[in-house]
């Protein structure tokens, strides 16, 4: 079991070091088990990981039923210490399309009381809404959500991929743990303003995509068929050259990790970890072999000439291809 933990900023909880991040068990990665999934989330709670993070649009409430099923099912201690993280706000429709985001204090509410209901919980840890609704300010989605925190609902404010001036906005209106955010090796936009704003304010970083969706697992190969419900298929960074760089980029990396006797998936977790106390990554293992996988990460330490041979392999802005098509880029407030 993983005893490491870090703290979500100044007013968030504590959590462990490493957390699982729930999507690619409903959606947008293909097909997956529901049993195996099942198990993942009991193995990572025995693991001693303890933020689980979903949102309530992944699989259209599928996700959160999952969680809700793999908490009642697992032992009361490992059921308590469970720490659920939430995105809101996006809306969807029945053939799966996307019809933008909801920011509104009532769909607030409204969106609460159905992930408490599908998780089968009676608070929310953090809970966030996914992106910016540009018709809602700021300070009324995070002032709505502050208002479930006074009423027990809600245990933190979290955001997610936002700019530093929106960052300072939310902060100034309630207390804010964490932003949630895409940061890995290939996905560094967040070092030049929007990780200094979290750390002068307090803020914590949960780091999604630190392999960026498999691309810099080690695992992922050129020849391999993607079906048409994952992401990935239609995702630049995994499309003809574009992909072929990456993987060039991932095979340097290759040679440094094995060097020190780890896998490609545990050095590039590592290096996020390595970031700072203030960062926690999310890691989206969808099986058991692949939890303990990254779970090793936490026991590779790397040096400044670890580090420094790291970047070296893949520098900033190394990758080729943006992380999301142009239509879902236009909704990031970072880019």
């Amino acid at each position: 079991m993983t005893t490491q933990t870090r703290i979500l900023g100044t007013t968030g909880p504590q959590v462990s070091a490493l957390g699982l991040g729930c999507m690619g068990m409903s959606a947008l990665y293909g097909e997956a088990d529901r049993a195996e999934s099942v198990a993942t989330i009991h193995a990572a709670l025995e693991a001693g990981v303890t933020l689980l993070d979903t949102g309530d649009f992944y699989g259209m409430g599928h996700n959160e039923l999952l969680i809700g099923e793999a908490l009642r099912s697992a032992p009361a201690a490992r059921r308590e210490q469970a720490l659920v993280s939430v995105k809101f706000g996006a809306l969807r429709d029945p053939d799966g399309g996307w019809s933008g985001y909801d920011g509104r204090p009532a769909a607030v509410r409204n969106f609460a009381a159905y992930s408490l209901q599908r998780l089968g919980v009676d608070h929310i840890d953090v809970y966030r809404i996914a992106r910016l609704d540009p018709a809602v300010p700021i300070e009324e989605t995070v002032g709505a959500i502050a208002e479930l925190v006074e009423k027990g609902y809600v245990r933190h404010v979290g955001l997610s991929e936002v700019g530093a001036d929106t960052i300072r906005r939310a902060a100034a209106t309630a207390p804010i743990s964490d932003l949630q955010i895409e940061y890995s090796l290939i996905s560094r936009g967040i070092e030049g303003e929007i990780l200094p704003t979290t750390r002068e304010l307090g803020i914590g970083i949960t780091a999604y995509g630190v392999l960026s969706r498999g691309l810099i697992s080690g695992h992922f190969t050129p020849e391999r068929q993607l079906a048409a419900n994952d992401f990935r298929a239609i995702s630049p960074r995994f499309q003809g050259d574009n992909l072929r760089h990456n993987l060039n980029l991932v095979e340097a990396l290759r040679k440094i990790a094995e060097q020190k006797g780890v896998s490609v998936a545990q050095s590039a977790i590592a290096w996020v970890l390595s970031r700072g106390e203030d960062v926690v990554p999310l890691v989206g293992a969808r099986t058991r072999q692949r939890l303990t996988e990254s779970l090793g990460a936490l026991d590779v330490t790397l040096d400044a000439a670890d580090l420094t041979a790291i970047e070296q392999a893949v520098p900033a802005d190394a990758a080729a291809g943006d992380r999301y098509p142009a239509a879902q880029m236009s909704h990031l407030g970072t880019e």
